[in-house]
């Protein structure tokens, strides 16, 4: 069985608590990445900054671009480990919600798993569509 730490991006992008709107905003460009795990200065991941939370959080909320990541961020990000199963990883997306999922070892990033790394595996391809689903579905309105 696969495990996340086959297939993670390695090489993480991230910003710290104290970043500013723009700074993140700008290496989201410069990347062309859609979030960033967000470091305190132990180097733990203290939660994900994504361009929705920027633009919605942020700037649509009239924030200056000054303003600290952590104003926006998500808290408490669910992550997984190197050694999750690249089905249980697919679960746990799916169960949360959440398109990326940070790897981490020993309070430290390791690297980040999305479900478009999860799509290109062939054999975790089917656990990806279904959590793809899942996230996307919304709830019925009454």
């Amino acid at each position: 069985m696969k495990t996340v730490g086959e297939i993670m991006t390695k090489n993480v992008s991230c910003c710290n608590s104290d970043s500013r709107l723009s700074e993140a905003a700008s290496m989201m460009k410069d990347k062309n990445i859609g979030a960033l795990p967000v470091l305190d200065t132990q180097g733990n991941v203290l939660g994900m900054v994504t361009d929705r939370d920027l633009v919605l959080r942020g700037y649509a909320a009239n924030r200056p671009e000054s303003s600290a990541v952590q104003d926006v961020m998500s808290n408490g990000p669910v992550c997984c480990s190197p050694n999750t199963s690249l089905e249980e990883a697919s679960q746990i997306m799916a169960e949360k919600q959440i398109r990326r999922l940070p790897v981490v070892e020993n309070g430290q990033i390791m690297g980040i798993i999305s479900l478009g790394d999860l799509s290109l595996d062939q054999k975790s391809d089917q656990s990806a569509g279904q959590a793809l689903h899942e996230i996307s579905e919304r709830p019925e309105l009454h």
